[in-house]
């Protein structure tokens, strides 16, 4: 016995030299002696047999195993490695037998769980592949560990055999539930545990792991990092921005160039509308990810949201040249022009974003680009090319009140079609009855059907609901009192007008209704 074990000791001392020379053949070959030298010796005949399964040497882990794994006082992890050795050589029927024999005597052995699954699918006995998780499941005091790998064997089943979707979630996610229960898990299992969650549906679950995993002391700095982010992931999925925030602003606390927690902090800060914010943090995105295409889109906005359009345009030039033109390149152009009031510039952008659309059957082409299209038209005075968009944006959207309200109203203004003019607006007005603009809208279409009593009472209503003062507001107003002959009040209203902005056409107003006084 003695001497079997010196023999053992001295093959294995050989075996380890030659690892340490990089001499694999060699070592394995020394490995190889020392369990046949000693072959009742488990732990040696686990770990050495082990190798020659890295080492693809199956034949000789098969007659190292054979004597020895199935023997009653062998252990389930013998058993279980024969059981992998015989699914490797392609013997399902003995490895099935084997693995058996390795979760009689080891029942929370997860290898043999494993090696029995595969088994029985490799067999094309779908059946006995998911008993041999339920019975796994119906097992109790099992580990965390054991019961988070078990949860990703069923997902991987799901895969397969999509029709037992249903059902097999709801395991995954009683399974995942028992597990959550064990306090503290390893940081990797722990990990796992969220994500499972994560994709099962369960974001409550799924952030409380997050959570209690960016709480521990025991995570390593190379892993905190991906649980901030996996936190603040589970978060925004939730809506809660705010604690999202706070988990991508540690992140970039210690990582300044962490691209990933600068974009979704850009993009947090987009949704709160907070444009100068985004920007700065989109920035940074593309300082340490020039190749992340949608943080050029997304800088855009914020930078047109800032009023910085000549910003954006040099952002989507940027963006032009490493990308083919696009839906998104084009309208975002076109609205940076529109805002620098390079109305004609604009529209030639937004005719080529159309085109792009149109060939590519992008869905984008929808209302909200068909009002905008039409706004910047009329606004560069082509009045019947913007009549034509609006009305494609209310055949898309009917109850779009600003498009019905700025159709009607531009109507309104060309003194054409005031029955249908007004009719948008009532319509406008029901949706939103509080909405100064509207209101002054419909004051403005009454004046121009020559009923300046109605109209007047809209204009008053505008004007009290109007939160900042309005110069277009009081020169309508204005107009309206002097169409009633209250000149002293459209006066007034017109002062009041030029007070908030200067303008030549009210100005002359003024001094038409002053003049006769002066005399």
């Amino acid at each position: 016995m003695l001497h079997q074990r010196a023999k053992a000791l001295a093959h294995y001392g050989a075996g380890v030299v030659h690892e340490f020379g990089e001499e694999s053949k060699e070592s394995l070959e020394e490995f190889y002696q020392a369990a046949k030298a000693d072959p009742d010796n488990e732990d040696l005949l686990i770990e050495v047999t082990g190798r020659l399964v890295e080492g693809r040497q199956l034949n000789r882990a098969l007659e190292l195993l054979e004597p020895k794994a199935l023997r009653e006082e062998a252990s389930g992890v013998l058993a279980a490695r024969l059981g992998f050795v015989y699914s490797q050589l392609g013997r399902s029927t003995n490895a099935i037998a084997a693995n058996l024999v390795a979760l009689r005597k080891q029942p929370r052995s997860l290898q043999a769980t494993q090696n029995l699954y595969v088994n029985y699918l490799q067999t094309h006995q779908p059946e006995a592949a998911l008993k041999a998780l339920d019975d796994a499941a119906a097992l109790a005091d099992a580990s965390p560990e054991f019961l988070i790998s078990l949860a990703e064997l069923y997902s991987n089943y799901e895969l397969q055999f999509p029709a037992w979707r249903e059902s097999l979630r709801a395991k995954q996610l009683d399974i995942l539930h028992r597990a959550a229960k064990s306090s503290p898990l390893a940081p990797q299992a722990q990990m796992k545990l969220g994500d499972g969650l994560n994709l099962l549906g369960d974001k409550d679950g799924a952030r409380a792991a997050f959570l209690e995993l960016v709480k521990s002391q025991r995570v390593p700095p190379s892993l905190m990092a991906l649980a901030r982010t996996k936190l603040a992931d589970a978060m925004l999925r939730s809506n809660d921005r705010a604690g999202a925030a706070e988990q991508l602003k540690e992140i970039v606390k210690e990582d300044p160039s962490n691209a990933t927690a600068n974009f979704f902090l850009g993009q947090i800060a987009l949704e709160k509308q907070e444009w100068a914010e985004a920007a700065e943090y989109l920035k940074k995105v593309l300082v340490f990810n020039p190749q992340l295409e949608q943080a050029y889109y997304d800088l855009a906005r914020a930078q047109i949201g800032a009023k910085d359009n000549a910003g954006a345009i040099e952002t989507l030039e940027a963006a032009r040249g490493k990308y083919s033109s696009n839906f998104v390149i084009e309208f975002l152009t076109g609205t940076a022009h529109n805002g620098m009031k390079n109305f004609a510039e604009a529209i030639r952008h937004f005719t080529r974003a159309e085109i792009v659309a149109g060939a590519t059957n992008d869905k984008r082409l929808g209302s909200g680009f068909y009002f905008q299209f039409g706004a910047t038209l009329e606004r560069n005075g082509n009045r019947d090319e913007a009549e034509k968009y609006f009305e494609k944006c209310l055949a898309l959207a009917p109850g779009d009140a600003e498009a019905m309200n700025y159709l009607g109203y531009m109507w309104a203004e060309q003194g054409i079609k005031l029955d249908q003019a007004r009719d948008l607006i009532e319509r406008a007005l029901k949706t939103e009855p509080d909405n100064e603009a509207f209101l002054d809208s419909m004051g403005w279409v009454l004046f121009k059907l020559n009923q300046p009593e109605p109209a007047l009472e809209y204009l008053l209503k505008a004007v009290a609901k109007s939160e900042q003062p309005d110069a277009t507001l009081y020169d309508h107003l204005g107009d309206i009192h002097a169409a009633l002959k209250q000149i002293e009040k459209a006066q007034e209203a017109w002062t009041k007008s030029l007070g908030i902005e200067t303008n030549d056409v009210v100005k002359k107003k003024l001094e038409g209704v002053a003049a006769p006084s002066t005399k």
